[in-house]
């Protein structure tokens, strides 16, 4: 598929998507004339990328995550090694700790929200 209809059947702008490229997270074929085409399979690639991204991963380390990662095309790599498992690791305890600052930080503001419009917050059992 050309790059137009993977941006559709994403949602991910044509940039981003040749950002991937460039960034090797994405690989495609050209055409004779040049032109950009991606096998089906692109579009679970795509959307692993975005949920990585979304993560709070960059460009580099999704690069390493993603060989080691199951797509619908085929199984995980042999790849991943003790340095990334224990990196992976650390990025999921840092995400861990934002949950708990947020779910903290929500706390807080209902309780502003509360005293501003008069009411009272039942303790929490």
């Amino acid at each position: 598929m050309r790059i137009g209809e993977l941006s559709r059947r994403t949602g991910v702008s044509q940039r981003s998507l040749r950002y991937y490229e460039q960034q090797g997270l994405l690989s495609a074929d050209r055409t004779p004339g040049g032109q950009r085409e991606f096998p089906d399979h692109a579009v679970d690639r795509v959307i692993r990328i975005q949920e990585l991204f979304a993560a709070g991963l960059h460009s580099k380390k999704i690069a390493q995550i993603l060989p080691c990662m199951r797509d619908s095309d085929g199984g995980p790599s042999e790849i991943a090694t003790p340095r990334l498992v224990a990196d992976l690791t650390a990025e999921r305890n840092r995400i861990d700790r934002m949950i708990a600052e947020l779910t903290n930080s929500r706390e807080v503001l209902d309780d502003v929200i509360d005293t501003a419009s008069g009411r009272q917050r039942s303790a929490p059992m």
